[in-house]
């Protein structure tokens, strides 16, 4: 199988790619301090196991694997034994290692991993649901205003009206953020903060929680950017 090791601890990166070279059906690929540098990884190369640290800045374990459209099988690393009930949520999670690991509880995970199957989520998966439109128009100043879908980079959020920011001009509009996202395409633009929305597609950079698009750097919150790595595992 092969696999690669997640966690921002260097020692214990070393000490799994110990483990895992004792074992003949693993063949280690690469190893990460952070789940960012993987999920950019995974968007090329598919794996078969993943050894996840649960408690990393920034990105849990969980907010790694809810990130991961098709998420390969998962042995959870961890010094805390409070995560076990909500690790076993995830269909792709096999087994739940508490640090320090001994040989013999390894061996048993790897065992179990060889076996296990992710269950099927076919009767899981929704509809994508297609709008046509490809503008929609504001009310400015008593006059209703075009504005091309494609044309808008960042809806955001101020007071009591909303500030549409386009690749050559800018709009404020007496609105909700709301009532804008859902005229939007799903396919197109995300809230990725209470306060905003994004184009996806104009994303020029991401790093740690934030992104870049023109010249706006635009925060992303926690809750949201597991849906967002989604989204970039797309582009």
């Amino acid at each position: 199988m092969n696999c690669i090791i997640i966690d921002d601890e260097e020692t214990a990166r070393a000490i799994i790619a110990q483990m895992i070279s004792k074992c003949p059906e693993l063949n280690l690929i690469q190893d990460f301090p952070n789940a960012i540098q993987a999920i950019k990884f995974l968007n090329n190369v598919e794996v078969d196991l993943i050894f996840l640290d649960i408690l990393m800045p920034d990105f849990t374990g969980f907010d790694f694997i809810k990130s991961l459209k098709n998420p390969s099988k998962v042995i959870l690393i961890t010094s805390d034994k409070n995560f076990a009930i909500e690790a076993f949520e995830y269909e792709c999670i096999v087994d739940y290692l508490v640090k320090p690991i001994t040989e013999y509880r390894f061996q048993k995970a790897i065992q179990k991993a060889e076996t296990y199957k992710i269950p099927s989520k076919l009767d899981e998966i929704k509809p994508v649901i297609e709008d046509n439109a490809n503008e929609f128009y504001v009310n400015i100043d008593r006059r209703l205003i075009k504005i091309e879908m494609n044309s808008v980079n960042i809806v955001e959020a101020k007071g009591d009206y909303i500030h549409i920011k386009t690749e050559n001009k800018d709009y404020v509009v007496h609105s909700t953020l709301k009532k804008i996202e859902d005229k939007l395409p799903k396919d197109l633009f995300l809230k990725v903060h209470r306060s905003f929305i994004i184009n996806t597609k104009k994303i020029i950079d991401i790093e740690d929680n934030s992104v870049l698009i023109a010249k706006n750097v635009i925060p992303v919150s926690r809750a949201n950017k597991p849906e967002l790595m989604k989204r970039l595992n797309l582009l």
